[in-house]
């Protein structure tokens, strides 16, 4: 999913506890995204919870512009069906919307950011951005799709592969749930994920990856950006309450898991090590604290591998950036 959370291994002692006035106002900060993961499945609006994800992350976010283009993009493919259509109809409408070049989208259809493959750029991630460039990546992508898909009545969900975000579709005639590739604007096979990704079969057998999410179990999906804000702010206050309330809301949840992992990290460095960098000098009354939060640290690790989570290799992402260059070398950019 773009820019991931990296294995941050904890080394040295630990001090003090987190202070409770910042976690307090950490907790009044997050009021908004609590009541997002609160409601029930057939109140979430996947739009809504992403405009309050997009507007903690930037505050000056326009939602209201975001709404009025998100009605006009509505009826955009409402205008590309006529009469009474199926849902896969409106579905095959929602594509050709997004991703022919029409009037329909002045021709200029949305298409995946070749410039920033691996989602390091945050603000490409914001659904405004995305809204405005026409460009984005895997996960501005899928969320669009689905905010579209759930306002014309789709019976349609967000999934997960490694690194990845999908879209489901339950497909009527078929019986069974088709794979939108958002990035792509078509649709793919679970094989191709699994081969593609690396998705092992614990990871399949376990409920890890590939499955149709349930809507509150999206909003932790959606959630995933703001993780990665405060992670690289090194909010560990914050970064921990929103990877706990993710995985609340899906305990198979590995991203939530590897962040909440690189909280405790990042608890322990900003707390302990960073005023005692020799080990020999932190005091014998913290070194219980140490231990709990290396414990914890390492727990979060093994209990996404045991599920079938594995980390992304460097040879991996050069693999994926040279594929990355033949797209663009193929569109002359």
């Amino acid at each position: 999913m773009g820019s991931q959370a990296h294995r941050w291994a904890v080394k040295g002692l630990g001090v003090l506890l987190a202070s409770l006035a910042f976690a307090a106002c950490a907790a009044d900060h997050l009021a908004p995204l609590r009541e997002q993961f609160q409601l029930p499945d057939d109140k979430v609006d996947y739009a809504a919870a992403k405009l309050v994800v997009d507007r903690l992350i930037d505050p000056s976010t326009d939602t209201t512009a975001v709404h009025r283009q998100l009605d006009e993009w509505e009826r955009a493919v409402r205008d590309n069906v006529s009469g009474n259509p199926s849902a896969r109809q409106v579905l095959d409408a929602l594509l050709k919307t997004l991703y022919e070049p029409g009037p329909w989208n002045q021709g200029q259809p949305f298409s995946y950011d070749l410039t920033d493959p691996l989602g390091k750029n945050p603000t490409n991630k914001q659904l405004a951005t995305y809204l405005a460039t026409r460009e984005g990546n895997c996960v501005s992508m899928p969320i669009l799709f689905v905010i579209l898909g759930q306002r014309l009545g789709l019976p349609i969900a967000l999934a997960t592969a490694p690194n990845h975000v999908m879209v489901k579709f339950a497909d009527d005639t078929q019986q069974a749930w088709l794979n939108v590739e958002a990035t792509a604007g078509g649709f793919k096979y679970d094989s191709s994920y699994q081969r593609e990704t690396g998705i092992s079969e614990a990871a399949l057998d376990n409920g890890l990856y590939l499955r149709p999410l349930l809507p509150h179990e999206g909003v932790g999906v959606i959630a995933s950006s703001l993780m990665e804000h405060y992670g690289a702010r090194k909010d560990a206050s914050a970064l921990m309450a929103v990877a706990d309330l993710a995985l609340a809301a899906n305990s198979k949840d590995s991203v939530a898991m590897i962040w909440k992992a690189n909280a405790y990290y990042l608890d322990t460095q900003q707390r302990i090590t960073s005023r005692y960098p020799n080990a020999a000098d932190v005091p014998p009354e913290l070194h219980d604290e140490y231990r709990r939060l290396t414990r914890e640290n390492m727990a979060w690790f093994a209990k996404a591998e045991q599920l079938g989570w594995i980390q992304k290799t460097p040879e991996q992402e050069a693999s994926y950036l040279q594929h990355i260059q033949r797209e663009r070398a193929k569109r002359g950019q």
